[in-house]
């Protein structure tokens, strides 16, 4: 849905900053006004890795007038790989100092604020709190729920995403968007009490060409919210299977609206579950066993006779397994299986969750 551009626009462009963004000055749904909004804007970085490398290579020279970027670590030689800011040089030494450097190569006028701090509980809303828009780069699960957390007792826009492996994911939260439109947050895509340790880029791998394609995408969600141009990820997730080249997206939408406003069936509601205990008589009839963790949990043990195919991928084709007939969806505890479960039943499946996961499987 298209929303109202979240900033007001400076008065004027300096003449060279005009000269740099011609491009987009004539543009028709951004123009002149469009770059004075993101003249004006204020985004802070999560992160300056994967993700956050090619947002802010991509906000700089979209000429944002300020770039907040945390990031507490330094530059590894494994970093190069997928984290373009960086150079050789580079290793050892700060991240936010790269993003300082190659900022004020590509925009002049765009101001850098780098922050060396880990972004903690107690300082999350302090370091966020004058921004117009977040965008997440970070590498685990506690970070982004701190984010999270942050920005929803601030107000302000999440641009999020993920990526492992060959996948990624992109989304926008919102805890106070304009009025009549619902809110969004992390814990409508992931409930709190469901997720589970997650791994991370270190253990499983990540392509570094995607890294690229998912910070343009994010930079991309950010210009447009700020702009208020187009139509936002916002009750969207996409979804991104660079193996298969293919990008789909599903609806999301808050466990919390109200009546009179749009809604879907919060996640697992519809979804019926099989004990651990029932696994054998399910398999015996002829069911199919679905894992969608990830590689690294398969490769710790599975299900014997199990079909592994990751969360993202499923999501992105449920039609796909919708005519194996009866399906047993299995992540590690379920949460991810449930996900699952709900598109493979909307693609018309037979399925049902693995209650507990592969933890009660291997508990029984």
């Amino acid at each position: 849905m298209p929303l109202p551009p979240l900033v007001e626009p400076v008065a004027a462009l300096s003449a060279a900053e005009s000269e740099r963004t011609a491009r987009h000055l004539v543009l028709a749904d951004l123009g002149e006004l469009g770059q004075r909004r993101l003249r004006a804007a204020h985004v802070a970085v999560i992160g300056a890795g994967g993700l956050g490398s090619p947002v802010v290579l991509a906000l700089a020279a979209a000429g944002v007038g300020t770039l907040t970027v945390i990031d507490d670590d330094v530059v590894e030689l494994s970093n190069l790989q997928r984290q373009v800011l960086h150079r050789l040089a580079d290793v050892d030494a700060p991240k936010v100092d790269s993003a300082v450097r190659v900022a004020a190569d590509l925009s002049p006028e765009t101001t850098v604020r780098p922050m060396r701090e880990r972004l903690t509980a107690a300082n999350a809303e302090a370091l966020l709190a004058d921004a117009d828009l977040v965008i997440d780069g970070s590498d685990t699960f506690e970070t982004r729920t701190l984010v999270a957390a942050a920005c929803e007792r601030v107000g302000v826009p999440l641009v999020w995403g993920v990526v492992q492996e060959f996948a990624a994911q992109v989304t926008v939260f919102w805890s106070s968007p304009p009025a009549g439109v619902a809110p969004v947050v992390l814990s409508d895509l992931y409930p709190p009490e469901g997720v589970g340790e997650l791994p991370n880029c270190a253990t499983v791998g990540v392509l570094g060409a995607l890294c690229l394609q998912v910070g343009s995408v994010l930079a991309m969600e950010a210009i447009k919210l700020l702009a208020g141009i187009g139509e936002p990820l916002f009750g969207r997730v996409l979804l991104i299977d660079a193996l298969r080249g293919r990008m789909s997206e599903v609806p999301l939408r808050g466990r919390g609206e109200t009546s009179g406003v749009a809604t879907t069936t919060p996640v697992g509601a519809e979804v019926s579950f099989v004990a651990a205990d029932a696994l054998d008589d399910e398999i015996a009839a002829g069911a199919l066993v679905l894992d969608v963790r990830e590689a690294d949990e398969i490769a710790a043990g599975a299900i014997p006779g199990s079909r592994h195919a990751p969360l993202a991928v499923v999501l992105g084709h449920p039609e796909e397994f919708a005519a194996e007939g009866r399906v047993v969806v299995v992540c590690q505890r379920g949460l991810r299986a449930v996900r699952a479960a709900t598109a493979l039943r909307s693609a018309g499946a037979d399925v049902v969750v693995l209650t507990g996961g592969m933890d009660a499987w291997s508990a029984r």
